[in-house]
């Protein structure tokens, strides 16, 4: 949360400079000095993008932008020193609360995020199973095993080498690596849970569509791009693998 305070405090010098800006040069300036509308108007256009980012990193959903607006004027507007008590008055909501309410606010997000996609969750694994050749384990991981590969399997411990694809459950493509690339070298103790025992299901070769249920993917908390009780995609090609070898003991 201290970003999103540092934030708040870079913007406010930004609109204030903006607002002192925009007025006409002082008499005896220069006019060369002061900034010309267009670069008042990219530096405006900017925050807004860097605010949005902010917005849409919390996923903080709708907000009210004329309010937005509004506390960003009263800011600038606002008299006085900044560091007398005094100077919180002026705001209908004290800036010194932020931390308090924006941490509020964004735990109150996630929570309802991740129960609507709990319920999503929950129906899409309902016709995922339905899905001609899907098995499931006792752990809730959905697996359509595409060709099996040889008899060499990984262990949980060893490292493997993989082309896959990442998709949403909506079909949204998250990150990839596609065949004309080398493939990516993984150890099977440092992935998801979803892939660890996924990739035990399959042989050198093998190829298989995993479905994996938050609750071994990235949980209730998600991930960059991925929300809180979202299902993953995986389609994998185990490529090769190197089995583990225990150290020895001195």
């Amino acid at each position: 949360m201290k970003k999103v305070i540092k934030f708040f405090a870079v913007a406010a010098v930004v609109f204030s400079a903006v607002a002192c800006n925009s007025a006409r040069p002082a008499a005896g300036v220069p006019k060369e000095l002061v900034p010309s509308k267009g670069e008042i108007d990219s530096v405006s256009y900017l925050l807004g993008i860097n605010l949005g980012q902010m917005i849409k990193g919390y996923n903080m959903g709708d907000l009210n932008f004329a309010e937005i607006k509004k506390g960003a004027e009263d800011f600038v507007n606002a008299k006085g020193n900044q560091r007398d008590t005094n100077f919180v008055k002026q705001f209908k909501v004290n800036p010194e609360e932020m931390g308090q309410v924006m941490n509020s606010f964004i735990e109150k997000r996630s929570a309802y995020a991740a129960a609507v996609n709990k319920v999503a969750q929950d129906k899409y694994f309902e016709e995922v199973k339905k899905i001609a050749g899907v098995e499931s384990s006792e752990s809730g991981l959905c697996y359509l095993i595409k060709e099996p590969g040889n008899d060499t399997k990984p262990g949980p411990k060893d490292t493997v080498y993989v082309h896959y694809k990442l998709s949403l459950k909506d079909g949204s493509v998250i990150e990839e690596v596609p065949e004309s690339d080398p493939s990516v070298m993984l150890m099977l103790n440092r992935v998801i849970p979803g892939w660890t025992e996924g990739l035990q299901l399959l042989g050198e070769g093998g190829k298989a569509t995993l479905y994996v249920p938050a609750e071994l993917g990235y949980g209730e908390r998600g991930t960059n791009g991925i929300e809180p009780n979202s299902p993953l995609v995986f389609d994998i090609t185990l490529d090769s693998l190197k089995h583990f070898v225990e150290p020895v003991k001195e």
